[in-house]
């Protein structure tokens, strides 16, 4: 180490905020600071505000501010670019910028758990909001790794074409910026490149690729495979019936959208009884259909971060059994739900006792896991597991990118989090060596 880190930074207030209506004793955050105190706060970066400090009268250029000691900015979002470079210039060599974009609520859900630090973590990295308010160019050069959810920058997918998924991707014209500046700059390390999250987008091509998984694992005397599945354009094809039978698929079963995140929706899925409630099915075409499993209302999550793998254990929708008594008794339709905000979950009456952890494979589900990683060439992760209830064969229902992973403590998950970064950073410098 050079120098202590930067930890706490006082803030004029006039720069916070505005008297509201020309009233002085009313005032107001300005736009840009609830995001920027946010940030200081959830950094656990010290910080005041101060009403008697106001150099604006006698700095008025970059040299007044150099004769003064001074870094000034002329807007609230250089404020944690400023601080990163200042730490840059404390700590030795050996520290990394990590340079971060997803939606706000996202961000603030990270930050809440203390993920994107703005001084320097035991493994030396420095979390550094990017932001679309500034240039890139004047942003990125600090930047050592690039961490993105580019999916929340989804337009638009088109499936017309499985073959190249990643041309049919549209992103918003930020990230699309962004891409631009990562093709120029090979040096930049990015968890993870999109072309490695494009298989995530797409239902059909992950259970593609559990097909293969199934097949390489085979042989480890417990089946993980995913569910069987029919792709379907259209839900009037005139084999639609022996189509399901020739895919092992029985009534009932769950539809998606073949298009898995990043549009509105991506999670609007339902669960069929019987093949007319395909008609005019309110779920976005094209669909797959999948084996609806009896799990005893059992949903495991799995994170891979890194070499690191944990779970989390959490209520699921009810068996088949219970699908089909609610079904009859009410005279139900096709129950259509959005998996993000109402799904179907069991009450205690409708769990059947006796599933334990011990019912999960962990042997199993780490050589999974280990294999997705290199095929997916994913650095974070995640993929939810259920159990079937009477062959025992683990079944993979779904696999995301970049998760919450909010279910495990902090104290293990965050630390683990940002190993997985410094790994992925150190990989890929060798990586460019060779």
């Amino acid at each position: 180490m050079v120098g202590p880190a930067v930890k706490g930074v006082i803030v004029d207030g006039s720069v916070l905020f505005f008297n509201s209506n020309g009233d002085n004793r009313k005032r107001s955050l300005r736009p840009a600071a609830d995001p920027l105190l946010r940030q200081l706060r959830y950094s656990m970066f010290r910080t005041g505000i101060s009403s008697r400090l106001d150099f604006s009268d006698y700095v008025q250029d970059d040299i007044a501010c150099e004769n003064l000691g001074m870094i000034c900015i002329s807007k609230l979002e250089e404020l944690p670019l400023s601080i990163c470079r200042l730490n840059r210039k404390a700590v030795d060599c050996s520290l990394l910028v990590i340079g971060y974009t997803m939606k706000p609520s996202r961000e603030l859900d990270f930050a809440k758990r203390g993920a994107f630090p703005l001084y320097p973590t035991e493994n030396g990295l420095i979390f550094m909001p990017l932001t679309f308010e500034l240039p890139l160019p004047s942003q990125l050069p600090e930047v050592d790794v690039i961490l993105h959810k580019a999916t929340d920058e989804i337009l638009f997918v088109e499936l017309s074409n499985f073959s190249d998924l990643s041309n049919k991707v549209t992103y918003s014209s930020r990230m699309q910026e962004l891409q631009r500046y990562i093709e120029v700059h090979s040096d930049l390390c990015v968890v993870d490149p999109l072309n490695n999250i494009q298989p995530v987008l797409d239902r059909l091509e992950i259970q593609q690729i559990l097909l293969r998984l199934e097949e390489a694992l085979k042989s480890e005397g417990c089946m993980i495979r995913g569910p069987h599945f029919l792709k379907v354009g259209n839900f009037n094809e005139a084999n639609l019936v022996q189509n399901l039978s020739e895919a092992k698929l029985s009534l009932p079963c769950i539809v998606k959208p073949q298009v898995a995140c990043g549009v509105s929706d991506a999670h609007k899925m339902a669960i069929i009884f019987k093949v007319e409630d395909l008609k005019n099915l309110n779920v976005p075409l094209p669909a797959i259909i999948q084996e609806y499993v009896d799990h005893s209302s059992t949903l495991y999550k799995f994170y891979v971060l890194g070499e690191k793998i944990f779970y989390a254990v959490k209520k699921s929708t009810p068996n088949i059994s219970t699908l089909i008594n609610l079904n009859q008794s009410d005279k139900l339709g096709p129950l259509v739900f959005d998996s993000l905000k109402s799904l179907p979950i069991a009450d205690g009456s409708q769990q059947l006792e006796g599933k334990k952890d011990k019912d999960i494979n962990l042997e199993l589900i780490q050589n999974s896991a280990n294999w997705l990683r290199r095929v997916l060439d994913l650095s974070i992760f995640g993929f939810d597991v259920v159990v079937e209830d009477e062959s025992g064969d683990h079944v993979i229902v779904d696999v995301n990118y970049l998760p919450s992973f909010k279910e495990v403590p902090d104290g293990i998950a965050i630390p683990a989090f940002w190993e997985a970064i410094k790994n992925k950073y150190d990989n890929f410098k060798k990586a460019t060596k060779q």
